[in-house]
């Protein structure tokens, strides 16, 4: 695997176990584990003592693990958000992983601008916590419906967000989880965005989308069309060839896992085969397979 940016895929954690085994022999080479909410009562020593061994097996790596919640509320279906973060910081170190990553949260129903002071109160220890250990937090650039006025479960989704994020907590150790289909569905170009924050970029995400501009024209993003479908990549608007020159320019030692179960198209009986798409599609805009030089 040498100078190689490994392709991969995301998988539930809880899944992971039973899932990883049934695809791995496909070519995939990382994968990204997540929560949703909460870790849950997954014995995570079991669960990173067997990866280790199919990875072994297998020559893939664990990208991350992740936590998707609100760790700024503590409340109802978010409880264990914020002890969930706190887990995945202690036990990453046996995934062979140094990045955790997740949704900020945000304080339901109010701005952005409002819940910086909780971010920087809970990420501010978070991440003195993770750089103790030599971990990396990287934030999922995903709106979840949220805008700059009100959400429920994160503020990251935009670049104004993140210069104040990092502002307030000025740590090293907290970049992002960057994929270019939430800046399309934003209407942002993605390829100068890239460019510009990729010293804050840690983990990448495969996925991408497809923008009908001939809705956005006619009916703008209001109306009453849908005019952006979230596509698997191979299928989206995206030039990933440009996206991994510039990772690779930037010395970018990561992955790229898709995220799946979002295409219009390939999903249901045919979610794998997407998948695997974007797969092979990824490898090729990556160059193909690694070519020893001679001696």
């Amino acid at each position: 695997m040498q100078d190689k940016l490994r392709i991969g895929t995301i998988v539930s954690g809880g899944d992971a176990l039973r899932v990883i085994p049934q695809i791995v022999e496909h070519g995939f080479e990382s994968f990204n584990l997540n929560f949703w909410q909460t870790t849950g009562d997954n014995d995570l020593v079991e669960m990173a003592a067997r990866l280790r061994e199919l990875a072994a097996e297998h020559d893939f790596v664990i990208s991350s693990v992740g936590i998707y919640g609100n760790p700024l509320t503590g409340t109802g279906e978010h409880a264990d958000a914020l002890d969930s973060w706190k887990r995945l910081i202690d036990h990453a170190h046996l995934f062979g992983t140094d990045i955790i990553s997740g949704f900020t949260g945000r304080l339901p129903g109010l701005s952005i601008d409002e819940s910086i002071p909780k971010f920087t109160e809970v990420f501010g220890e978070l991440s003195k916590i993770a750089a103790d250990r030599g971990l990396r937090i990287a934030f999922e650039n995903c709106a979840m419906g949220g805008t700059w006025q009100t959400g429920d479960l994160n503020i990251a989704h935009n670049p104004a967000a993140w210069e104040k994020m990092f502002n307030a907590v000025p740590a090293d150790n907290l970049g992002l989880e960057w994929e270019p289909c939430h800046q399309l569905i934003a209407l942002i170009d993605p390829i100068p965005q890239l460019r510009k924050w990729m010293d804050k970029i840690f983990h990448v995400h495969g996925k991408d989308a497809t923008i009908a501009w001939d809705i956005v024209k006619e009916y703008g993003i209001h109306g009453p069309k849908q005019y952006v479908w979230d596509r698997t990549p191979g299928f989206g608007d995206t030039n990933w060839v440009d996206i991994i020159t510039i990772l690779r320019q930037a010395g970018y030692k990561g992955t790229i896992d898709i995220e799946g179960f979002h295409d219009p198209v390939y999903r249901d009986e045919l979610e794998m085969t997407g998948q695997v798409h974007a797969l092979n599609y990824l490898k090729h805009c990556r160059g193909g397979s690694f070519v020893p030089n001679p001696l």
